[in-house]
């Protein structure tokens, strides 16, 4: 069985441990109010207000003007996040993070130490609640698809299994906006055909999806509505790739949104590299627009890297400017890296100072924050592009 682990509201749940007396308050981490910032993270009371990640701080306080808004503190939740990641090793070397609050967790091969999947995810949740102070919602089924599914449920705190001989039964009755992929303009596009529920998709012909979506998507679509997923947990260690992704809870139009959501991504990613001491070299960016249609575009960089800043320049000077973002709205962004050594392979050249001191700041900046927390040093002026965005982080 696969577990699902998603930490509930995250960066905000963070800040009311850290100051109890925000607890009951709308809190939402972002940018400043004076600023163009984005909602990084809303708690559930700001939530019930309309506010939303990758909102604009302006629009989150006239939907909520009396807010709490906190800046984020990503190096703070990195060190947390660390700390959640040694529980799931405690149970299973299979933890493949999706994200810092995030992760799937493949426990076939820990049930004889430590008890069935379920009782599993329940000592997990109950380890990060004692030793943490925070809030996880779990899944637990056959596959990453059903247990991704399934710890969103029952939000915050939440706890849902599917056991192997009652899949459709889980599925059938959900709305089909809870299938991967499919956002608003998509679940429009059903409506039209009378499909709302999982159960209307799956008895829908396949020729019918495929006269809507296409054969890629419809096939996709078809497979999902039956429960079927056949991908494995790949630990960062094994991977052939690193990747993150978020999936917009409103499609996106704001360039300076996009942008500073993909920072975040693209700093995630480094930090993995690094942290598994491997080095990337060809970039991955994808976008997926309000209509479904997806693109990707890649860039390879000169030399095997896992600098945040050479990652960032790339993606920001190679590949955006490849994108169309004004066309129309975007619904999903991703970035990766592949071909992934444990050697730089470098070639020297005259201009080579720059790239050797970013990796060596990245990894020395690493070591002390994991040593002695994210206040203990901060990066200077040479990380311009970060600085800037530093209030523009999204929670993924």
């Amino acid at each position: 069985m696969i577990l699902h682990v998603d930490m509930d509201a995250f960066y905000a749940s963070v800040e009311e441990r850290d100051r109890p007396e925000l607890v009951g308050q709308p809190v939402i981490v972002g940018g400043s109010r004076e600023g163009r910032g984005v909602v990084s993270a809303a708690n559930y009371v700001a939530r019930q207000y309309g506010v939303h990640s990758a909102l604009p701080m302006a629009t989150a306080l006239r939907y909520c003007p009396r807010a709490v808004v906190l800046p984020v503190r990503m190096d703070h939740y990195a060190a947390i996040s660390r700390q959640i990641r040694e529980i799931f090793h405690r149970y299973t070397p299979l933890v493949e993070p999706l994200s810092l609050d995030e992760a799937f967790l493949d426990a076939r091969g820990s049930e004889k130490l430590f008890g069935s999947a379920a009782e599993i995810g329940r000592k997990i949740q109950n380890d990060i609640w004692n030793e943490i102070q925070l809030v996880a919602s779990i899944g637990v089924a056959p596959n990453k698809f059903l247990a991704k599914i399934a710890s969103d449920l029952d939000k915050p705190n939440g706890f849902v299994e599917v056991p192997v001989d009652g899949i459709q039964e889980f599925l059938d009755p959900l709305p089909v906006k809870r299938i991967w992929g499919v956002g608003k303009r998509a679940e429009e596009m059903l409506a039209k055909i009378g499909v709302t529920t999982v159960e209307r998709l799956r008895k829908t012909p396949l020729a019918s999806l495929r006269q809507c979506f296409g054969e890629s998507t419809a096939n996709h679509l078809h497979e999902l509505a039956h429960g079927r997923d056949n991908r494995s947990v790949v630990p960062d260690r094994e991977a052939k790739s690193i990747s993150h992704e978020t999936t917009f809870p409103v499609d996106i139009t704001d360039t300076e949104v996009f942008r500073s959501c993909l920072l975040g991504l693209t700093e995630q990613v480094a930090r993995r590299l690094r942290r598994h001491q491997l080095y990337g070299k060809t970039i991955n960016l994808k976008v997926r627009y309000n209509d479904f249609r997806t693109i990707s575009r890649a860039y390879s960089l000169p030399n095997p890297s896992q600098s945040t800043t050479e990652i960032w320049d790339a993606v920001s000077e190679h590949l955006l400017t490849r994108v169309d973002l004004r066309s129309q709205p975007v619904r999903l962004i991703g970035v990766g890296l592949s071909s992934l050594g444990k050697t730089r392979e470098r070639q020297k050249t005259l201009f080579d100072d720059h790239s050797e001191r970013d990796c060596e700041i990245d990894s020395a900046t690493d070591a002390i924050k994991e040593k002695f927390g994210g206040a203990a040093i901060q990066r200077g002026s040479t990380f311009t592009s970060k600085r800037k965005a530093n209030d523009n982080h999204h929670e993924g």
